[in-house]
């Protein structure tokens, strides 16, 4: 970034747009389609620029403890439960909901607490076991909220606090709770 900022490149397949993230420990990682010119990504990164020093600055201030890395035995102790956890607090909600899914899968995952596909799956990162419970309720309810707008729309925020009244400060709270 004009050098003085070091960020890694990434080139992704899958990539429709352009991805810039700070992570806690300082580094920067940008994502970017295949076959991007690179005078866009230059662009993109200089209009950028500011939001990148701030976010930097922001994890320099910060208390935040080390995180320590999760290892694959520590993904396999606490599986179960966090799939027995997320089949209970699906059946409460979609008893209110009434939308109908797939699957269920518990990963582990870097970047995401949940995620909806398009097949109507639902996936948790199992370490949303460790989360306050309005937490882990708010993301199970997110989650299947996708089911009837795969989109983040006035109509979907609308279905979220229909049983997570408080979701706004939940949401602002989660950044508190790092995955990495």
């Amino acid at each position: 970034m004009e050098g003085d900022i070091a960020f890694r490149l990434k080139r992704s397949r899958r990539a429709r747009r352009m991805r810039l993230v700070v992570y806690g420990d300082g580094s920067v990682v940008l994502t970017t389609p295949y076959g991007l010119q690179e005078s866009a990504v230059d662009k993109f990164l200089a209009g950028q620029k500011q939001w990148v020093l701030q976010k930097l600055e922001f994890f320099k201030r910060a208390d935040l403890q080390a995180v320590p890395r999760r290892s694959r035995r520590e993904y396999l102790e606490h599986k179960e439960r966090a799939r027995v956890l997320v089949h209970e607090r699906i059946g409460f909600f979609n008893a209110i909901y009434n939308y109908s899914f797939n699957v269920i899968t518990i990963r582990t995952q870097k970047s995401r607490w949940g995620s909806c596909s398009r097949k109507g799956n639902l996936n948790f990162n199992y370490r949303l076991l460790f989360l306050p419970e309005s937490h882990q309720d708010y993301i199970i309810v997110h989650e299947l909220c996708h089911l009837q707008e795969f989109n983040h729309s006035k109509k979907f925020w609308a279905l979220v606090e229909k049983t997570v009244p408080a979701y706004v400060a939940i949401r602002k709270d989660l950044s508190k709770h790092p995955l990495r």
